[in-house]
């Protein structure tokens, strides 16, 4: 379960990185559409990544009681 919990982690945060790409082509080059949709990209990898640091620190308390 732990891995899959990093697994997601690592995802959101390439998503992270991936949106950040796309939004900074998309300032460059003017367009809007791929400037918002890179941050939109953004904003879902770090949601992602979040969730599972979240459910990580869950299953770390629990396993300490």
């Amino acid at each position: 379960m732990e891995d899959h919990m990093n697994e997601n982690r690592i995802k959101g945060d390439v998503r992270q990185v991936k949106g950040s790409i796309k939004e900074a082509i998309g300032k460059i080059t003017g367009d809007r559409k791929t400037q918002a949709e890179g941050a939109a990209e953004k904003m879902s990898g770090k949601a992602q990544a979040s969730a599972a640091e979240t459910i990580e620190a869950a299953i770390k308390t629990l396993k300490n009681k």
